[in-house]
């Protein structure tokens, strides 16, 4: 395993002193989260549900045989009563509740279309409720929605159940529910705990009230807890977020979410509340970054990388050091690679060596239904090269460390020919001390863990190809 991945928590770098303003300019760039390779940002429409269809039907000819694997299920829930103004994700705002009863109908919808091709009873490994807030939805609402699921899949006692929380909305007695319908895992959406920061992205939650939900969450034993944070908001400094990451701290959840403020006023349009001039600067970022990751490993959490730390007991944790580390649509997991049926609007799945994205207006996926058929608007059939250059960016991003001979051998080429383009860019990388490049291997320096998107970057054939990164938001 990389030394650099493997090393005790306690060397990890605090922050990349080795670099210069310049060199730090230079990797401040926009790029990719790499939940994926070929970023969604890629997919065509001429991918649609006909050939959805047809990689449903080749995985149901795999369980026939024995051989389909594990599969995991994701379902959007859009809604939210308030907007966050810094929130990318696709959303409808609404405190008309009555909708959520429609949207299971059109739910319900759409897993009968996947069963007609799957049948009933595939095992699940893993079940994601993600939003918006799907705890805009009634606790009897979403007690219907999990029982309409289990009457498709089949859910077993090692199956990973969880669901994203927005705090103002749930109560110790919603979380009580929660657990009885089954959910095993809960995420916190906490973001920052400075009242100024809050104000100023219109979420004001105070920290005695998460400090009360984590403390039922935990008395009900959820096996995993998860609190979610974002640096670089307006109004934030290193001062005011070092006070929000001792907060966090002493919350002691299972697994922290650490992401970087993605601002895209030109895509995103609530973002446009947010005044440039309240963003901290890139040194004052990689700062937040730096003393969170001192402050966390501090406190005896694991640095998964890049935007993830964990308890050393917690599966995510143990995953790392086993070198079993995944990376999918909802980030770093421990789930082995495995095909993803993507619910509701916007949904994004993976079914074979295929990538598919539903309709992103609830219209459009209602009409859609409608007719009876998936609402899958655009999507990806991954070729060869996709499927290596994959293997080599998803090493980096959850191992630190790339093994020419695993890829050669796992894709059938020579990886100094193929790559030749790529490991010259990366010389570069290696004088900024961000990795340490051999005749075998790639290996990601704990400098290197902060950039390691632009690292991935490198191997992006579409975004070197075209250089066109505005939609996307900054390494650093």
């Amino acid at each position: 395993m990389n030394a650099e991945v493997s090393r005790s928590p306690s060397k990890v770098a605090s922050t990349p002193a080795a670099l210069s303003q310049s060199q730090l300019r230079s990797l401040d760039v926009p790029g990719p989260r790499y939940t994926s390779y070929p970023t969604a940002d890629r997919f065509v429409e001429a991918f649609g549900p006909k050939q959805y269809r047809q990689a449903l039907r080749q995985r149901a000819d795999g369980a026939r045989v024995g051989g389909a694997g594990p599969l995991s299920v994701y379902v959007h829930v859009p809604f939210c009563e308030s907007i966050c103004y810094y929130c990318a994700c696709n959303k409808i705002i609404t405190k008309h509740h009555s909708r959520g009863a429609e949207y299971l109908e059109l739910l319900e919808r759409e897993v009968q279309l996947h069963v007609d091709e799957l049948g009933t009873g595939h095992p699940l490994s893993q079940l994601h409720l993600g939003g918006g807030s799907p705890t805009f939805l009634s606790d009897a609402e979403l007690a219907s929605m999990m029982e309409m699921l289990q009457r498709a899949f089949k859910l077993g006692a090692e199956a990973e159940v969880s669901i994203e929380v927005d705090p103002r909305t749930v109560s110790s007695q919603r979380l009580r529910e929660l657990r009885r319908m089954g959910f095993n895992r809960i995420s916190f959406g906490v973001q920052d705990f400075d009242p100024d920061v809050q104000q100023a992205v219109h979420r004001e939650q105070p920290f005695e009230l998460v400090k009360e939900l984590v403390q039922e969450a935990r008395a009900l034993q959820f096996v995993s807890i998860n609190a979610d944070l974002i640096y670089g908001l307006p109004k934030q400094t290193p001062k005011s977020f070092a006070r929000t990451i001792e907060q966090v701290a002493e919350l002691r959840p299972s697994r922290i979410a650490l992401y970087a403020y993605a601002h895209l006023p030109q895509r995103f349009k609530p973002q446009r509340r947010i005044l440039s001039a309240d963003l901290p600067s890139g040194e004052a970022r990689v700062s937040m970054l730096g003393d969170a990751i001192a402050n966390f490993v501090a406190q005896g959490y694991v640095y998964i990388g890049m935007d993830h730390f964990a308890l050393p007991t917690d599966a995510l944790a143990v995953a790392k050091r086993q070198g079993r580390l995944h990376r999918n649509f909802q980030g770093y997991s421990t789930q082995p690679d495995c095909d993803l049926i993507g619910l509701g609007v916007s949904s994004i799945g993976r079914i074979g060596a295929t990538y598919s994205q539903n309709a992103k207006t609830l219209d459009e996926y209602r009409d859609t239904l409608a007719q009876d058929e998936f609402p899958v608007v655009r999507g990806l059939a991954l070729d060869r090269d996709d499927l290596a250059r994959r293997s080599v960016i998803m090493a980096l991003m959850c191992q630190g460390r790339v093994d020419f001979e695993s890829i050669e051998l796992a894709h059938l080429l020579n990886f100094p020919q193929t790559f030749a383009a790529e490991l010259q860019r990366l010389q570069a990388m290696q004088a900024m001390g961000l990795i340490e490049l051999s005749t075998q291997e790639i290996q990601i320096t704990a400098t290197g863990w902060y950039f390691v998107r632009a690292i991935a970057m490198v191997f992006d054939k579409y975004l070197q190809a075209d250089q066109v990164r505005e939609r996307f938001s900054r390494v650093i």
